[in-house]
Parts: structure tokens; C-alpha cells; sequence
């Protein structure tokens, strides 16, 4: 029976295969957001799976503000390695292709844009945000000595000066920037788009509207939605490869490929916020599994923590930050076993705080860590720790219930008594005792100290 299952499976699954391929069709994916590790992976996974469908062409619709580097790189690298012909779209109206999009725009056998979207401005994101400051063509233009300086320069100085370039000399920004203008120029170069345009909107961080960049050879053409655009590409001739492929999309149906469980967990764990809350998570779980020894608590700590630093993996993070969320995990580990209240503590909270400012290396939109959340963790962690400095401090003021030194300054009673020694009673407890007290029965005494098991006592004061 079991075979006969497998047998009729096999057969389902063979006889879709042959439909797909029978019957040519257009895979459409979706870039709605900004461009992280679980768009990349979907693109790479739909591109994949156009490849195994037979697609003819794969529309790749976007809108998006822009994203990380590395993902944007990767998309670019499935695009220009992919079997399959990819048309990007930005649609619908309203929609944009700013800063990474760009580049995936560029990088498109087939670019085409929707009317009132917009394109540019993919000057690269520097840490601490801002645009990359560059000089003019006239500051590039070497000065003679003396010139600004006055008659007083000093003759060695000004020779120095004349052979010195002015303006600020290259930063990591501008080499960022200057890496950012040979890609974009490669990608325009290798689809005939225009060049001159794609470095104005590194170096300027320049902007086109769906009509001018259609004008200025940036984008192929205007589509309203996805079924005018499979007119307008019909018969137009792709280079794939080394190939020439002539499209024929005018009657293509249209198949969308949906993000999987596994893009969908991808994306929720590299939100940097959930990524710095599985972290936390992990590291808390594991403190209160050391401490108290409750399974749940180690077990969900572990497997915070592996989810946590698996985002972190991906996204781009400052080891400066990461260090010091580790300097102030110790901290507080240490405040629980070194009695220095809250200095411990309030040190490992500042550590935390400040490593998680600067745990996410970017300033793109979508991939920083909310302030608010940085705030709150603050604010609850700081609490405990004040609360629990109060109830140590507060410890130390109460007078001691138990123990040895709680006997000391005990009132009590004389039982039976001979010389110097005889029986007491104190707490209701029948002791030992010795001292210079009055013999008879009921005389008050009070506790000065403990001999092993003897209490050593003396006459209340005014008889008690």
C-alpha cells in the first residue's frame, strides 16, 4: 500500500513537471521593503525555482528604500548568473528603486519602470550617516607657496605645499564611494544603459523620475502593471550569457513564487531589534539557568542565543559593540557573586547600553536597533539592580534573627544556680551557663558571649 502511495506521488509530481514545462510562463518574485539576508535568499531560491519550472522570464517587482551591501551584491550575482532572463520592475506607482535598488535596477537584462515611481540617489550609507564630503575641481588644483599663507611662510614649508594636492586626502568613505562608482559603471556598461547618469547618483546621489530615466537611458521602458509590461517585452532580444534569446511573452501566464517558511523565519530573526532581543533572551535565560537550575530557562537561553548570533552572523555587526555587550554580560554575572552593590552592576548596564548603540555597523533604513528598545532594556535592568542594592543595604541594617550572634545580648532567666555556674533559660531554650550572677531562681540575666555550647552571662542592668 505504501509503495502504491509513492508510486502515485511520483507520478503527480512528474505529470506537473511536464505541464510546467509544456506551458511557458512568467515567474513573478517581490521586493517590497528593504534588502537584507532574507530578501537575498528569496531571490536566490525564486530564481531557482524559475530555472526548474522552464520559466521564459522572471519579473522581479520592486519598491524599495534601499538595504544592506552585501545582500544587494548577492542579489546582483544571482541576477547576472541566472539561467533565466530577469525583467525588474519597479511598480506599482508610488514605488522606488533608491540606493541598492538602483544598482539591481542596473544590473536587470530588462529594466523597466511603472509611471510615478522614481530611481536614484545610491550613494553608498556611511556609519554615522551623511553623505561623503568631496572637493571641488578647483580645490584639486595644486596652490603655489605662500599663496593664502603670506610673505611669513617659511621657504621649506611653502616648497612642501607646492607639491602637496589640496583638499582632505581619501577617507574609508571615499574608497567605499569610489568602489561604489566602478560597480554601478560595470553594470552599466555591461546592459548599454548610461554611464554618465549611473556615477551622478553615487557621487551626487542624483534621482530620475520614471519618465526622465526612460529618457535618459537609464530604464527600457513604461509599464502600468505586469500584464503591459509582458506586452511591451514581447519579441525584444536578451543577452543571457553568451546567448541571444528573442522573448515571447505576449500570452505568457503568470506564476508568483511566495516567500517559504524558511525566507519568512529569515526575515524575522534578522530584524535587528528581534536579533538584539534573542541575544538578550539567550544570555538572561542562561544567567537564570546558572542560577536557579531550571531546565526551561537553560533551554530556551540556548536557543536564543544560537538564533540571536546566527542573525547577528548575517548582519553587519560592530565587534567594538559585540564586546562590549560581553564585557557587560560580566559585569553583571559578577555583580551576583561579588558583594559590590550595584557598582557592578550599573558598570555592566552602561556597557550594555553602549554596545547595543553600537551593535548594528550600518545607518540603513530598516537595520539599526530602536532606540526605545535600547531604553527600555536599560531601564529594567538598571531597576533590578537598584532594587536589589535597596534590599542589600536594607540586610545589613536589620538586626541578625539567627545564628551565634543572634544569642549575644539575649535576655534571660536563672533556673537553678551554684558559684558560678548553673541553668538558664533564653528564647525558651534551657542552656548552660556561667557567670557572676545572684543565685536564687528567677534572677533576670542577660548573654555576653558563647563558650562552645555554654552561654557566658551577667546581671541584667537594675534587674532587667
Amino acid at each position: 500500500m505504501l509503495l502504491a502511495f509513492v508510486c502515485v506521488g511520483i507520478a503527480v509530481w512528474m505529470l506537473g513537471a511536464s505541464r510546467a514545462q509544456e506551458s511557458p510562463s512568467a515567474v513573478l518574485l517581490s521586493i517590497d521593503g528593504p534588502i537584507g539576508p532574507a530578501v537575498s535568499d528569496h531571490v536566490r531560491r525564486g530564481l531557482g525555482e524559475a530555472d526548474d519550472l522552464g520559466a521564459v522570464i522572471v519579473v522581479l517587482q520592486m519598491n524599495t528604500p534601499g538595504g544592506l551591501d552585501s545582500s544587494m551584491r548577492e542579489i546582483i550575482q544571482d541576477i547576472l548568473s541566472s539561467p533565466v532572463p530577469v525583467i525588474v520592475f519597479v511598480s506599482p506607482s508610488g514605488a522606488r528603486a533608491a540606493s541598492a535598488g538602483t544598482y539591481i535596477l542596473y544590473a536587470a537584462h530588462i529594466a523597466a519602470m511603472a509611471p510615478g515611481t522614481s530611481v536614484g540617489a545610491a550613494t553608498p550609507v556611511q556609519i554615522g550617516g551623511g553623505f561623503p564630503e568631496f572637493p571641488s575641481p578647483d580645490d584639486k588644483e595644486q596652490k603655489p607657496a605662500g599663496e593664502d599663507e603670506g610673505a611669513a611662510e617659511d621657504t621649506a614649508e611653502g616648497a612642501a605645499d607646492e607639491t602637496r594636492p589640496a583638499g582632505p586626502y581619501p577617507t574609508i568613505a571615499d574608497k567605499a564611494v569610489s568602489d561604489a562608482v566602478a560597480y554601478i559603471r560595470s553594470l552599466a556598461q555591461l546592459r548599454g544603459r548610461n554611464v554618465e547618469w549611473a556615477e551622478k547618483a553615487v557621487l551626487e546621489a542624483a534621482s530620475l523620475s520614471a519618465e526622465d530615466a526612460l529618457s535618459e537611458g537609464v530604464t527600457d521602458l513604461l509599464a502600468n502593471d505586469i500584464d503591459d509590461l509582458l506586452q511591451k517585452v514581447d519579441g525584444r532580444t536578451v543577452t543571457v550569457g553568451d546567448d541571444e534569446r528573442q522573448l515571447a511573452t505576449a500570452s505568457l501566464g503568470i506564476i508568483k513564487i511566495e516567500p517559504d517558511w524558511r525566507t519568512n523565519l529569515l526575515a524575522v530573526i534578522t530584524d535587528p531589534n528581534i536579533a538584539y532581543l534573542l541575544l538578550l533572551g539567550g544570555i538572561y535565560g542562561l544567567l537564570l539557568e546558572f542560577y536557579t537550575g531550571t531546565v526551561f530557562a537553560g533551554v530556551f537561553g540556548a536557543i536564543s542565543l544560537v538564533l540571536g548570533l546566527y542573525a547577528l552572523h548575517v548582519l553587519p555587526i560592530s565587534f567594538a559593540g559585540a564586546a562590549l555587550i560581553g564585557i557587560g554580560t560580566v559585569l553583571l554575572i559578577a555583580e551576583a557573586i561579588v558583594p559590590s552593590f550595584g557598582i557592578l552592576g550599573f558598570g555592566g548596564v552602561i556597557a550594555f547600553v553602549v554596545g547595543s548603540v553600537l551593535l548594528i555597523d550600518t545607518d540603513v533604513p530598516g537595520f539599526g536597533i530602536s532606540r526605545m528598545l535600547i531604553g527600555s532594556v536599560a531601564l529594567v535592568g538598571s531597576t533590578m539592580i537598584l532594587i536589589t542594592a535597596i534590599m542589600l543595604m536594607r540586610s545589613r541594617r536589620r538586626a541578625v534573627v539567627s545564628g551565634v550572634e543572634e544569642m549575644i545580648g539575649s535576655p534571660g532567666s536563672v533556673i537553678e544556680w551554684s558559684g558560678e555556674a548553673g541553668l538558664v533559660r533564653v528564647h525558651g531554650e534551657i542552656w548552660q551557663a556561667t557567670g557572676a550572677v545572684p543565685p536564687s531562681a528567677g534572677s533576670k540575666i542577660r548573654v555576653t558571649g558563647i563558650e562552645g555550647l555554654t552561654l557566658v552571662v551577667e546581671p541584667e542592668p537594675n534587674g532587667g
